[in-house]
């Protein structure tokens, strides 16, 4: 009986080793579908969007979450990533902002061809996974980046914008930003219309950020895998998705300092006895039924919505109102843009 203080922990040890086995198997057939990437923001900061700097170089690329070998690391196959301006440049230059992350975004397929995909749908995205790329997709973070316009919103998904979200950390004059729940900010739009209501069959993406995961700035990876637990308890294991929002916060569990750690949150789910169908849905199959599902339910023949926002509702210090004189009554309110949202982005909380 003496030797069994150090028999215990050694097979702790190979049981850990084991779910990290099984999990890089699963992953090497079924990689990582991430919902939130912020790293063109990092490039902009950076570097000003210079992809060709040296120091810009994706392949070594330092002091980020992500680089291409912290990818392959963490078996990521499909990527969005972030076409993310700040709310200070809502009703200034917020259009031209986020054309150009999404800019940045093309320009990195472009750059590393052997590594990265652009896509625009789940066809796309096993394609990536076939050939062994990181399938990249545009989700743009903030609604105040259409400026209220929906010719805007109709370009940026041809430009590859495949979601969008309906705001940031600011007030957009069609929907509440998540600041009117804490009191920080005030309430113009009372929140959604019936569009902005959940409804099954939806993904939830859990994000990263440590404040959110433990509500301190410490969390760690078994923290977040509880949060897994609970949407699952909750709504299903169908209903759980990964959104880490890497290089879009300061501070991140232990265990999931970057990219590469995407195995260890499935080997946790793994010890958690979640089955391999239930961590194969988490990774990529739940977010593919869902987009798929989205895909067959878009409808690309129904005329699109042409009456603007009324010019009242914007404000106008940047703003020119070239249309508005000559147009007969515009009284489309806040649920009609939003409900054209629903119809022209294929947003990823469809059923």
């Amino acid at each position: 009986m003496w030797a069994s203080w150090w028999f215990w922990p050694l097979v702790a040890v190979c049981i850990a080793d084991q779910f990290r086995d099984t999990a890089e198997r699963i992953m090497q057939s079924t990689p990582v579908i991430d919902g939130h990437n912020d790293l063109p923001w990092q490039l902009l900061k950076l570097f000003n969007n210079q992809l060709q700097d040296p120091r810009a170089n994706l392949t070594s690329l330092a002091h980020t979450h992500t680089n291409i070998p912290k990818l392959r690391a963490g078996f990521v196959g499909a990527q969005f990533w972030s076409a993310y301006t700040p709310c200070d440049t809502q009703n200034k230059d917020a259009v031209k902002r986020t054309l150009e992350q999404i800019d940045v975004i093309h320009r990195m397929c472009w750059l590393y061809p052997e590594t990265f995909l652009c896509v625009t749908n789940s066809t796309g995205i096993r394609q990536a996974f076939r050939e062994g790329k990181v399938a990249s997709l545009v989700g743009v973070e903030g609604g105040h980046s259409i400026d209220s316009s929906l010719g805007v919103l109709r370009a940026l998904y041809h430009l590859g914008m495949r979601y969008l979200t309906l705001t940031h950390s600011c007030n957009t004059p069609w929907a509440d930003n998540w600041l009117v729940d804490t009191g920080v900010d005030e309430a113009r739009s009372q929140g959604l219309s019936l569009f902005g209501q959940k409804q099954t069959g939806s993904l939830v993406m859990v994000n990263f950020y440590s404040d959110y995961v433990s509500c301190r700035a410490e969390a760690n990876l078994s923290q977040v895998a509880d949060h897994l637990d609970h949407i699952k308890k909750v709504a299903g294991a169908g209903a759980v998705g990964l959104g880490g929002d890497y290089d879009g916060v300061s501070r991140l569990p232990s265990g999931l300092k970057d990219v590469s750690k995407y195995p260890d949150l499935a080997a946790e789910l793994l010890r958690r006895q979640w089955t391999e169908a239930e961590v194969k849905g988490v990774l990529a199959d739940n977010l593919l039924r869902v987009f798929e599902a989205v895909e067959q339910a878009s409808s690309h023949t129904q005329a699109p919505g042409e009456e603007p926002i009324p010019l009242g509702q914007l404000e106008a210090s940047c703003r020119t109102s070239y249309g508005y004189s000559g147009a007969p009554s515009l009284h489309l309110q806040p649920g009609t843009l939003l409900a054209s949202l629903a119809l022209l982005v294929l947003c990823l909380c469809r059923l």
